[in-house]
């Protein structure tokens, strides 16, 4: 089979999307921003940098532990609008995954759900590696206006416990499918999409164990390539065409090229 090269855009992808045809993308797979500290539909490399700059993280709660409800909802209002595009372009029985945060899966799920996506699982890729994001709040307690004995006493009342966050371990997978066409023998045999590969030794499981990737080029979450090249070989045939809207690091594209895959790829600052 011989390869082809992947279509690649610099370009938001909602402005992409219009250039792809209708039912022409086999299967969509996607890290997509989670609206981290404030970053909105204007989301952008350049930006991410600032803010990491600006505070040596990015994290996906507001500053101090206060939780914004809006940060979710916005983040659902503009996933929307992805997921009408993505049911546009995916041939029927095709299949939308998407990365997300444990805390705002539901609001990617919700999205795709009102786009007209069937959810069909939650997926998990379990990476061992999360950095514990917990604090005590011993140093707030020295600033408040109380006696050294009452400090110590409330201190002490708090037997080391820390702000609600546990080490994370794993990050969330949306699994979605567009509606068939008819069964699903009969949406196969008339786009070859909508059923899944799991003939491996051992057999895949909803969990997906694979190392972090070592961040060894300019972007803050790169996917694993045999994590991606696994979900790609689950979810799609040699030859097919994989979409990612937001492509990062490339690794999506890279993993596709090894599977034999066709790629199409945008990403708004990244270079490639």
């Amino acid at each position: 089979m011989q390869k082809e090269p992947p279509t690649l855009y610099r370009d938001d992808c909602m402005k992409v999307f219009p250039r792809l045809a209708n039912n022409s993308i086999d299967l969509i797979a996607t890290d997509p921003p989670y609206f981290l500290d404030g970053l909105g539909e204007e989301w952008s490399d350049v930006e991410v940098k600032r803010k990491q700059a600006k505070a040596k993280v990015i994290g996906g709660l507001p500053v101090g532990m206060k939780f914004d409800p809006e940060q979710g909802k916005r983040l659902q209002k503009f996933y929307t609008k992805v997921s009408d595009q993505a049911m546009r372009v995916l041939k029927p029985g095709g299949f939308f995954i998407s990365f997300s945060q444990g805390r705002l899966y539901h609001r990617m799920a919700m999205a795709a759900e009102d786009a007209g996506f069937e959810v069909r699982d939650l997926l998990i890729w379990e990476h061992q590696g999360g950095q514990g994001k917990a604090f005590k709040l011993d140093h707030f307690i020295e600033k408040m206006n109380l006696t050294h004995n009452e400090g110590e006493m409330l201190i002490a009342s708090m037997n080391g416990r820390k702000t609600p966050q546990l080490r994370p371990k794993f990050e969330a997978i949306l699994l979605a499918q567009k509606p068939r066409q008819g069964t699903f023998l009969q949406n196969w045999k008339k786009w070859e999409v909508g059923l899944i590969k799991t003939d491996f030794s051992p057999q895949q499981t909803t969990i997906f164990d694979y190392k972090k990737s070592r961040k060894s080029f300019d972007h803050l979450t790169p996917k694993p390539v045999d994590l991606m090249e696994r979900l790609i070989e689950v979810f799609s045939l040699p030859g097919q065409t994989v979409l990612d809207p937001f492509m990062g690091s490339g690794t999506t594209g890279v993993a596709a090229l090894k599977a034999k895959r066709k790629f199409v790829g945008c990403e708004l600052e990244q270079g490639y």
